[in-house]
């Protein structure tokens, strides 16, 4: 009976020891796990659903699957994305290409370099106060609308907008470029304007208050446009090419993700992100972007792209001189994305 006891308690001891084996192991592997995962601190122009392909790649884990723990910050206007990347506070930046334009004008020696495309059109709609079905450019003739910043892209797309109609900008209308991006709604709103220039929600929540109509998407009537692209400095892309490539790879597979889902599911996905949004706005607001193509089957920003952007810097007088191509954009990490 002894001997059954001892027996017993030496297999007990031995589990025991086992399973403590066990444990320790396990701790020992996670610090491992975490200090493989690299943190990318990404500072995006704005937080709108018009990006949905980057919030699908967060949601869907495909930055964690790449082994990017990502710091995502919103930098309410390029001006500040561009600022936070060229002083080191952001990895990455997320804006209109003309940001990098204007600081390579400035003489930067480490030019902030475009490596990845997202959006191809325009992602705001014009907005009026009354529904107007017949609605042509034509209407803006005299009145008094709500714009954006000079020198950013909104306002320069649909200036080149009313231009391609043969309007004149400064003297064909009053374009009210006084108000913060993001407060053109609540001024509209609020009685100020007759048009104003939005993206999402705002568009849709002027509709939902019954304030406003959409007329017209600037996203349509401008055509293709390199509207939003991921940029770095030169340096940052040198020192650290294994993490922007897995970067890209995750923001493409947030590409195909979009390519391949209809817009319910899309909402579904990006729902977290837009927590103060209702399910059902998110998805009429998917559906405005998905029904325009507004979003790339690749990331690659393609030569002519950007000839079409300093056409447009050019056109409202932002241009100093051209360009060259391969000064700012390189492809090498998107074509290696699209190839996975």
């Amino acid at each position: 009976m002894k001997k059954v006891f001892c027996l017993l308690f030496l297999t007990a001891l031995f589990c025991t020891a086992l399973a403590g084996c066990g444990e320790k192991e396990n701790t020992a592997k996670q610090p491992q796990e975490q200090a493989s995962m690299v943190k990318v601190t990404l500072n995006e122009v704005a937080h709108s659903i018009f990006y949905a392909p980057q919030y699908v790649a967060i949601e869907e884990g495909y930055f964690a699957d790449e082994g990017i723990e990502l710091e995502l910050v919103t930098g309410f206007g390029a001006d500040k994305t561009m600022t936070a990347v060229l002083s080191g506070e952001a990895d990455i930046g997320f804006m209109g290409a003309e940001a990098s334009v204007y600081a390579y004008q400035e003489g930067t020696n480490d030019p902030v370099v475009n490596f990845a495309q997202l959006t191809q059109r325009a992602g705001n709609f014009l907005v009026a106060r009354e529904e107007m079905p017949e609605f042509t450019w034509q209407d803006l003739k005299g009145k008094n609308i709500l714009g954006g910043r000079k020198g950013g892209m909104p306002q320069m797309v649909f200036e080149y907008i009313l231009r391609q109609n043969g309007l004149d900008p400064s003297e064909d209308m009053d374009i009210d470029q006084s108000i913060d991006f993001g407060s053109t709604a609540a001024a509209f709103s609020g009685g100020q304007g007759e048009f104003t220039v939005e993206f999402e929600p705002g568009a849709t929540t002027l509709e939902k208050e019954g304030v406003g109509y959409v007329v017209a998407s600037l996203g349509v009537d401008s055509g293709y446009v390199p509207y939003t692209a991921y940029s770095a400095k030169s340096s940052y892309l040198d020192e650290n090419p294994a993490i922007v490539q897995k970067f890209t790879n995750a923001l493409q597979k947030g590409m195909d993700y979009v390519q391949t889902h209809t817009p319910e599911e899309i909402s579904k996905s990006i729902a977290p992100q837009f927590a103060e949004t209702d399910l059902d706005t998110i998805i009429t607001i998917v559906k405005r972007y998905y029904e325009q193509d507004t979003w790339k089957e690749n990331l690659i920003f393609e030569k002519e792209s950007f000839v079409l952007l300093q056409d447009i810097l050019e056109d409202a007088g932002e241009l100093e001189q051209r360009i060259s191509y391969e000064n700012l954009i390189t492809t090498e990490f998107a074509q290696k994305a699209k190839a996975n």
